[in-house]
């Protein structure tokens, strides 16, 4: 993410799209003698900044999301299959699922009793789902999804988005579940097919690679695939009316780019630095990690972010060369290594604007360690910037100026520590070593302290851990 800071109306072919997924019956494998009894699982993921998101006795495998949507009324149908692998014996399970209305539960095929306290829905199926079995849950549910708002992400609305045109869905951190029925912590990811449903002359812009897509009966349907393990808040269904440029970039990863044409053309060509930067960064950062790379640029103003959508990350009105090479950094720093828990952020964050200074010196604009420098200076050390100790900012602050700022000074110091040949050769690590899976800060030292034989713990303990200006890198 960056700062710039009714009648229902369910399709034929929605219906018919998700039918299959709903259909397709898992059974329970069979119980292992002197098994412990089955329990349900824990209504959350344990994670302090948000307890009640994710869920526990199962984890996550794949998504098939079928989403209809009407602009005019804001009404959202979905249908929503869940394949999992129980992690004990369960009784029944939770889901997470802000404000709209379950008309039905079915577990393999089964209908399955429901209730709903709060944003949980508390699953209980007519038999034990065993440790290890895989089971499918299919919900159905309609309602009209509203965007979230608070403190968090730079005091914006943040979520499912209504347009112009139709809906900007950018759902860091905690926003996926008002839209679809998941384990909403980025602990759990998972593979996705999406398919949109909306009216004819829109199109529905999603993660991965298209699939396929037409219209029929004065609607349009896209259905995309992420074959990639994707965290839930990276998930999007963005519609509206877009102009689409397609290719691939020259080292021949594809590019699918979809840009509002309401909006003036202005002096950065998105397509192009999207297609050079997923290159560049690809030899810096390792092998880019996902099937296609792009963009949503929408006019959405209010939004006041954009954010790391995997695959394509999406963009309000507001666009820079230096935000796009930001977010296409998040495609390894976020995306395909997500952090265990919330309070890790700054291995997003810190790590995506670290790389704005390192494409300022690819530039040869400025060198990171000159952007450190101005950046250093240029806050005062009595400024409460410095109070926050980003190792774990806290939930209303996580996305504060420090962990982005502080995170990338914490990078340039370790650079100048360890060298640059031990420093180029820790980010393609690090990638490789924790690739579509999930990672946290103590990791990141031990693997820097195995590459660069030092002690590093001073250094962290400092930059990422304490109140108060550091001292600079000795020259």
């Amino acid at each position: 993410m960056a700062l710039s800071r009714s009648v229902r109306r369910t399709s034929r072919w929605l219906a018919l799209a998700t039918a299959v997924a709903s259909a397709a019956t898992l059974a329970a494998a069979p119980a292992a003698s002197a098994a412990p009894a089955p329990t349900p699982g824990a209504p959350g993921a344990g994670d302090p900044y948000f307890p009640e998101l994710g869920n526990g006795g199962f984890d996550a495998l794949h998504y098939d999301l079928g989403v209809s949507y009407q602009p005019d009324s804001g009404r959202l149908d979905g249908r929503t299959t869940l394949t999992a692998r129980a992690t004990q014996n369960l009784s029944g399970f939770d889901l997470d699922l802000q404000k709209l209305t379950v008309d039905s539960v079915r577990v393999n095929g089964h209908r399955a009793r429901f209730t709903r306290s709060g944003d949980e829905i508390s699953v209980r199926p007519g038999f034990p789902l065993h440790r290890g079995a895989k089971f499918t849950v299919t919900v159905a549910y309609h309602g009209v999804p509203k965007p979230l708002s608070g403190p968090i992400v730079f005091g914006s609305d943040y979520g499912w988005m209504k347009t112009k045109d139709g809906v900007f869905v950018a759902c860091e951190p905690n926003a996926a579940s008002t839209w679809f029925p998941s384990s909403d912590h980025p602990g759990d990811k998972a593979t996705y097919d999406i398919r949109i449903d909306a009216p004819k002359g829109l199109t529905g812009v999603s993660n991965g690679r298209l699939i396929s897509s037409g219209e029929a009966r004065g609607r349009s349907y896209a259905h995309w695939r992420e074959s990639r393990p994707m965290a839930t808040y990276l998930a999007t269904a963005t519609i509206g009316k877009f102009d689409v440029r397609t290719g691939t970039t020259p080292g021949g990863v594809p590019v699918y780019v979809a840009t509002d044409p309401t909006l003036p053309t202005g002096k950065v060509d998105v397509y192009g630095i999207t297609a050079e930067a997923t290159d560049y960064w690809s030899k810096v950062f390792g092998p880019y990690p996902f099937e296609e790379t792009g963009a949503i640029v929408d006019d959405m103003p209010q939004a006041g972010f954009s954010l790391e959508v995997q695959s394509k990350p999406v963009y309000s009105a507001v666009r820079s060369e230096s935000t796009i090479v930001h977010e296409l950094a998040h495609q390894w720093f976020g995306d395909s290594v997500s952090v265990k828990q919330w309070k890790n952020i700054w291995l997003n964050e810190g790590f995506a604007t670290y790389a704005q200074w390192l494409w300022a010196e690819h530039r040869g604009t400025s060198t990171a360690h000159d952007s450190f420098r101005k950046a250093y200076d240029g806050i005062p050390a009595g400024d409460a910037f410095w109070q926050q100790k980003i190792a774990d900012p806290q939930r209303d602050t996580m996305f504060s100026g420090a962990v982005y700022e502080r995170g990338a000074m914490t990078l340039q110091a370790l650079r100048e520590r360890i060298g640059d040949k031990a420093f180029f050769k820790l980010l393609p690590a690090w990638t490789a070593a924790h690739r579509y899976g999930n990672a946290e800060t103590s990791q990141f030292i031990a693997l820097a302290e195995k590459i660069s034989g030092q002690k590093l713990g001073d250094l962290f303990t400092a930059w990422l851990n304490t109140s108060g200006r550091p001292a600079l890198p000795a020259k």
